[in-house]
């Protein structure tokens, strides 16, 4: 597999109060004719991460046509588990005739840097959104007590499948920072608000240095799933590219065990510009004839998302 790079599409520019910096883990509504709409995560003022969207124009994934004006969904209430932050992490075309958007809800914690968890919104028309519960909806539970993020939905055969972040450890690095340590786990449910979480492991840590495996996407070809996501070390993968993220790669028979292929990915950071220091959260989809990647590069998203096509 190769993947040919097309370049930077879209940086937050700061005109909105809401939307100063960052253009992370993005999802797709492709049921439109005359736009691609990308639903994807800003930061705010205070930092903390703000949901709205932008539409490219279908023939020319370069350009944007439209930068919503307006966060897609408020924070929550005081003491609800995305009330310090919202972050969009799949959008689902529901069999019942709705747009479901996943995102992963954001709180804080006295000793941990953050806590994630995953609610769900709803539209009829993809462009105003409610929440269909003021909780999650994937959370912690006596075997996961820590949390939960990024994750990708598919309703294959009859049942809503999920690969999900699963957060094992909170590691104590040697430069002091407390880093959180995750891999993919996958479930399943029968109308996509409960699920049956068995502790499955889809993506696992290949070795003691890896430390992070997230934003998983999924797509079903010829009976084979292919599975993108990111991958990262334990520790010092911030500033240091050779411990950053980069692009992994995995396929499965059945969606539930996975072989990682990471050497077949075909795609790694650039020798310069807006991805060379870390390339991460793909999302991948099939369009026109071409199967497009979506990425972010520098700063977890920070320099913005930009695109990949492999034919």
């Amino acid at each position: 597999m190769k993947w040919i790079k097309k370049g930077l599409i879209y940086k937050p520019d700061g005109k909105f109060g809401w939307n100063q910096t960052h253009a992370h883990v993005l999802c797709a509504d492709t049921s439109f004719e005359d736009k691609l709409r990308i639903h994807y995560s800003t930061r705010d003022e205070k930092g903390r991460c703000i949901a709205s969207f932008l539409d490219l124009n279908p023939n020319n994934l370069s350009e944007v046509l439209y930068v919503h004006d307006k966060p897609t969904l408020a924070l929550g209430k005081a003491g609800t588990f995305d009330d310090c932050g919202i972050m969009p992490t799949w959008f689902l075309n529901h069999p019942n005739g709705e747009k479901w958007l996943y995102y992963i809800g954001w709180t804080v914690r006295n000793t941990i840097p953050y806590h994630n968890s995953i609610g769900i919104a709803k539209s009829t028309d993809g462009l105003n959104f409610t929440k269909m519960f003021e909780g999650p909806v994937i959370h912690t539970i006596a075997t996961e007590p820590l949390f939960n993020g990024s994750c990708c939905v598919l309703f294959d055969k009859g049942l809503f499948k999920v690969w999900y972040l699963n957060c094992t450890d909170w590691y104590n690095a040697p430069d002091g920072k407390i880093e959180p340590c995750y891999h993919l786990k996958y479930a399943e449910s029968v109308d996509g608000i409960n699920w049956v979480r068995q502790g499955k492991i889809a993506i696992d840590y290949k070795d003691e240095v890896e430390g992070g495996i997230s934003r998983p996407t999924v797509l079903i070809e010829d009976g084979i799933y292919k599975m993108w996501y990111s991958y990262r070390a334990i520790d010092d993968y911030r500033t240091n590219t050779e411990r950053s993220y980069r692009i992994g790669y995995a396929e499965s028979q059945d969606g539930i065990d996975w072989t990682r292929l990471d050497e077949q990915v075909g795609i790694d950071i650039s020798e310069s510009g807006w991805d060379a220091q870390m390339i991460e959260y793909p999302l991948v989809i099939n369009h026109k004839g071409e199967k497009i990647m979506f990425y972010n590069g520098n700063g977890f998203g920070a320099s913005g998302f930009g695109y990949a096509v492999s034919k």
